[in-house]
């Protein structure tokens, strides 16, 4: 069951707070309010990508380039990213990953299972700390503390939102 909290508005929020001015993304359902809020703020630049890991060298350029950027991903593009987050570590730069969980509650799609089971501990071995959010009211402060533990620390840090927040999706197969 999707949660009735409205957590992207707390997404959005916990992100102009924490002055994002560039934020990366590959279009996913899961993250479509997130996305939309942040497309029509005008502090924000939204980058529409055709890979994750595209969007890790993004959010390290923007740092270079004085801004603040965050990557909006599903779980199953987690595996995507794990050759360029080691520049992420190497290089001493902040990341800030808000990943939308699936292939756990409620999943019906066998090819989300594995990533989705897999993403903490596969962001943890790449050195990103994992905070796991379970209720939606909790979202914006996670978001926030990761933000600022992100970029005050120059560390990654990786916001994995569980689908029981998102809703798990259904589609109808026809026979």
């Amino acid at each position: 069951m999707k949660s009735r909290v409205d957590w992207s508005a707390d997404v959005h929020q916990a992100m102009r707070a924490a002055g994002i001015a560039q934020v990366a993304y590959v279009p996913d359902s899961g993250l479509a309010d997130i996305i939309r809020k942040c497309a029509s703020d005008e502090d924000m630049r939204t980058i529409s990508l055709t890979t994750e890991q595209e969007g890790v060298g993004l959010t390290c350029g923007a740092w270079l380039g004085g801004q603040r950027a965050a990557l909006l991903m599903q779980s199953s593009g987690v595996g995507n990213c794990i050759n360029a987050l080691s520049m992420v570590k190497a290089c001493g730069f902040p990341f800030l990953a808000i990943v939308t969980m699936r292939g756990m509650w409620g999943e019906f799609n066998p090819w989300q299972v594995p990533m989705g089971q897999a993403s903490a501990a596969t962001l943890q071995l790449a050195n990103v700390i994992v905070h796991q959010v379970d209720r939606a009211e909790d979202v914006g402060e996670t978001v926030a503390a990761g933000a600022h533990l992100a970029f005050d620390s120059s560390v990654g840090v990786a916001v994995l939102i569980s689908q029981r927040i998102i809703g798990a999706k259904a589609f109808m197969v026809s026979k």
